[in-house]
């Protein structure tokens, strides 16, 4: 089984062939191509080839499945014995792509 370890929106994932990976928001509409260098580590079997930081020549494809926002978290601020209360709600905007090859 061959998997990699990728970076991208500022945090790693490690991911497989015909896997689906919930990243931070990507500029590509739903059904394009995207490539990301930044590839960390492979592993395939147990040859494992790890980067210093980043592997040359290593990349990984996928394909946008859908763009969206995350569920949502709600932001509390509150101080004792002030009258401050602060509520705040945020959902994050994410992609779905679907990891197509590993090289």
């Amino acid at each position: 089984m061959i998997q990699a370890v990728i970076e991208t929106g500022g945090k790693q994932y490690l991911v497989a062939p015909k896997e689906k990976v919930i990243i931070e928001k990507l500029e590509a509409k739903e059904g394009e191509t995207v490539n990301f260098d930044k590839v960390l580590l492979t592993v395939n079997d147990s040859n494992v080839t790890l980067g210093k930081p980043y592997l040359t020549g290593a990349k990984v494809t996928g394909k946008v499945l859908s763009q969206g926002k995350g569920d949502k978290i709600v932001v509390f601020k509150y101080r004792a014995k002030s009258r401050y209360r602060r509520k705040q709600g945020h959902r994050q905007a994410q992609t779905v792509v679907e990891i197509q090859s590993i090289a």
